[in-house]
């Protein structure tokens, strides 16, 4: 027996273990990879995934439009498995991103891409998998079987491989991303902090997530996590959205998530963080604190220093462990979520 989200905690703590092993061992093949790709000539590329997975490709789309100036945009599978869309898919780098990859929509888009001329690349936890056979190229995410229901060292173990990917196309080794490791460790140490903003989001039932840039894929796991495991509704919006129509909704008894990491990304969430401080909703910002609120009465320290391509991998830990810790607060276990199973397998 094991107490209520123990499996999730174990999983998450195993986070800095699962970057050392990715860059200790995955960096040469993902090198492969990327030599072949560079070898197609690939002048766009397409991402396709579903769940968790769906926000490591929007990370990787942030990626390869900024760093290797390549347009990028996310599949719609239906398009190909529902409605029998055949594009025209030459020069195309096709991607499909999948913890277990054996999600049959995926391994039916990526035959098709391939069969449209696609040069297609499976990310998996899993290479015996059905997405990763169909595939003509593989990376292996190397994060080790996971057992509990919420994916969470799967899901940063896909945005480490496709953020090493993204850097050996640009010609880089890899090295920056060794920073990744200690700044986990230090992350998944600290559960003060978590403990304080679960004791005063407790009651919330209505939880906004937003981030720009790079953060807004996080944004959207986080969310996500947090629905599965403590059943709040919680939405994730771009900051820039988020200044719109939303904005409307935010009420005493709502709760706001800012991510603002050092970066682009954050420097753009200011006006976000400034309406947010005149407004009488509970706020936590996630950064490393150098964005000053007068409202920021609980926040998820980040490690400085971390280059802002990297901050997704760390930004994420501090809200898994927030998402866990919530539900076991709120009276339920992250490890038996109602209505969920582990559909994504990988082990």
């Amino acid at each position: 027996m094991t107490g209520a989200g123990e499996l999730m905690a174990r999983e998450i703590a195993e986070q800095p273990a699962v970057f050392d092993r990715i860059l200790e061992h995955g960096r040469a093949d993902i090198g492969k990879v990327a030599a072949q790709v560079t070898a197609a000539g690939i002048r766009f590329v397409v991402l396709a995934a579903r769940g968790t997975s769906d926000h490591a490709a929007l990370y990787a789309k942030y990626l390869v439009e900024i760093v290797l100036g390549l347009p990028a945009g996310l599949a719609s599978p239906s398009t190909m498995t529902a409605y029998g869309a055949r594009p025209d898919l030459r020069d195309v780098l096709f991607v499909a991103v999948s913890q277990s990859g054996g999600s049959p929509d995926l391994v039916e888009s990526l035959t098709t891409a391939g069969q449209c001329g696609a040069l297609t690349l499976a990310v998996t936890n899993a290479p015996a998998s059905a997405l990763a056979t169909a595939a003509r190229l593989h990376i292996d995410v190397l994060a080790g079987p996971e057992v509990a229901v919420a994916a969470t060292k799967s899901y940063t173990a896909e945005l480490l491989s496709l953020y090493l990917l993204v850097d050996a196309l640009r010609g880089g080794d890899g090295s920056q991303a060794r920073s990744i490791v200690e700044a986990a460790r230090v992350l998944v140490s600290d559960t003060e902090q978590v403990a304080a903003v679960a004791r005063r989001f407790e009651g919330v039932e209505r939880l906004v997530v937003t981030g720009r840039g790079y953060s807004y894929p996080t944004a959207r796991e986080a969310a996500l996590k947090l629905m599965e495991t403590s059943y709040m509704s919680a939405q994730a919006f771009s900051g820039a959205d988020l200044l719109h129509g939303p904005m409307a909704m935010l009420r005493r008894d709502s709760a706001v998530i800012a991510i603002a990491a050092d970066g682009v990304g954050g420097t753009a969430m200011q006006p976000v963080l400034n309406r947010l401080a005149e407004l009488e909703t509970s706020l936590a910002i996630v950064g490393s604190g150098s964005r000053d609120s007068a409202t920021q009465k609980a926040a998820l320290r980040l490690p400085v220093g971390l280059p802002e391509e990297l901050s997704p991998l760390a930004e994420i830990i501090p809200l898994q462990m927030l998402a866990r810790e919530l539900a076991v607060v709120r009276g339920f276990d992250p490890d038996a979520p109602r209505g969920l199973l582990k559909v994504t397998k990988t082990w």
